[in-house]
C-alpha cells in the first residue's frame, strides 16, 4: 500500500588489526620529531651543566647568569666565591654559574 518495505542491510566489513595501527601511525610521528627535536637536546644540555658544574674549582673564569664575569676563589658546598674585580668578591650559588670560560679571557678582556 502506501508504506514500502524495508529490507535490512549487511553490516559493513570489519576493520582489520593494521588499519588500527595505521590510525596511530601519525601519533607515533609526531612522539618521535618531538623527542628527537625537543627532549633529546634539552636532557643532554642539562648533563652538559651540571658536569660542567661539578667540575668547578679554583681559578676557573666563569660567567654567572647574571652576566657577571669572575674568577672562582674558593667552593665549597653549593657554594662559589667569586671575584669579580680585584678586592672584590662575591659568594653565589654554583647553579648561577652559566659558562665556563677558557684559561685568559679575563684578562683579554681587562687589556681592552
Amino acid at each position: 500500500m502506501l508504506i514500502s518495505e524495508a529490507y535490512a542491510q549487511a553490516a559493513p566489513p570489519a576493520q582489520s588489526a593494521g588499519a588500527d595501527f595505521m590510525s596511530l601511525l601519525p601519533l607515533l610521528a609526531i612522539f618521535v620529531v618531538f623527542y628527537l627535536l625537543l627532549i633529546r637536546p634539552q636532557t643532554k644540555r642539562a648533563k652538559e651543566q651540571k658536569l660542567m658544574i661539578e667540575a668547578l674549582q679554583k681559578g676557573d673564569e666563569v660567567i654567572t647568569t647574571a652576566g657577571q664575569l669572575g674568577r672562582i676563589m674558593k667552593v665549597s658546598g653549593g657554594y662559589v666565591i667569586l671575584q669579580i674585580a680585584e678586592n672584590v668578591q662575591v659568594v653565589t650559588q654554583k647553579t648561577a654559574i652559566q659558562t665556563l670560560l677558557p684559561k685568559g679571557t679575563l684578562s683579554s678582556i681587562e687589556k681592552e
